[in-house]
């Protein structure tokens, strides 16, 4: 089993209408991978389960012959869940796929907020598909398409075979660019190792911040949603931070998306990682920094975001 202390890891599957979410999951319910993975989708319609795989269904839970299960979202997700979690010895994983048109934040925050789920699971990672032939036009029209990008551990830059390596280097740019802290992957039909999409401890401190870019830098593009990276010297209250982000949610609204960082915190010699989805704030000290440096490191992921604002902000609450 795969599972651990915490319950089952689950893996949020998003992306924008077309980028091949349907395509993975057919390729997870069919293939011979021997990995127990319970899939949860939002239309059974979609996924075109063939019947030659199915081995066996009950209430709408269908068997297949590789050993994953697929069920639809009936009702609301924690019902689905709690139906799935009555079958827990029959698989390793839970993959939900979210709908085209969904922010993937609000069902990252109910996984960090919500006692009936964060009991038995734990999110353990956010995967985007992104259309690499057709994502210029859906950042033009739909601003959803960015909140997907931003929220993301991983970023599969699906039909890479349709579009030339200029191309692709100027759309791997972009998706930095929104979302520094994420890995990216070129795929076609969606193909792509499971290792490199489950059990990759994505809201786990250390791992999460392990991908973390810190190189200080401020993408002021014309879009409303980017990324901003600030490293400064000095000492940062954990708890002034918590407030501090609690304020901005209060003057801004909900616009910083994902925050992470390693802190230098004064009277200890450990690092304190941190990171936030919206204002849902987790912290702890890892350890000593030894050779490195102690300096404050962090990267905001939002909308509208101002980097001196941010910058002057947060300098009020170091401590010299």
């Amino acid at each position: 089993m795969n599972t651990s202390e915490k319950g089952l890891p689950v893996t949020l599957l998003s992306g924008f209408l077309g980028s091949g979410k349907t395509t993975l999951l057919n390729y997870i319910l069919k293939q011979n991978h021997g990995k127990r993975i319970a899939v949860i989708e939002n239309e059974f319609g979609e996924v075109g389960i063939d019947s030659e795989f199915i081995v066996g269904a009950d209430q709408d839970i269908f068997e297949m012959s590789n050993g994953c299960i697929c069920c639809s979202i009936r009702g609301d997700l924690i019902e689905t869940l709690n139906r799935l979690l009555e079958r827990h010895q029959k698989f390793d994983y839970i993959l939900i796929e979210s709908t085209g048109l969904a922010s993937s934040g609000p069902i990252a925050q109910a996984f960090l907020i919500e006692d009936e789920i964060s009991k038995s699971l734990f999110l353990d990672g956010i995967v985007t598909l992104v259309d690499a032939k057709h994502i210029w036009n859906n950042l033009n029209g739909q601003e959803v398409v960015w909140e997907q990008i931003a929220f993301s551990n991983v970023i599969l830059l699906n039909k890479s075979d349709l579009v030339t390596e200029s191309e692709m280097k100027k759309l791997e740019k972009q998706m930095c660019q929104i979302n520094p802290t994420a890995k990216i992957y070129k795929t076609t039909q969606a193909a792509i190792d499971l290792d490199q999409i489950l059990n990759i401890g994505g809201f786990d401190l250390k791992t999460a911040l392990e991908t973390a870019t810190f190189n200080t830098h401020h993408h002021e593009t014309e879009e409303a949603i980017s990324s901003v990276s600030l490293s400064f010297p000095g000492y940062v209250d954990p708890n002034r931070l918590n407030i501090w982000l609690q304020m901005l949610l209060i003057n801004e609204g909900m616009n910083v998306f994902r925050a992470k960082g390693i802190l230098n915190v004064e009277g200890s010699a450990e690092r304190y990682l941190f990171q936030s989805v919206y204002m849902m704030f987790e912290g702890r000290f890892d350890k000593l920094w030894g050779e490195d440096s102690p300096l404050n490191k962090m990267v905001f992921i939002g909308q509208n975001l101002n980097p001196q604002r941010l910058e002057e902000s947060l300098k009020n609450f170091t401590a010299t």
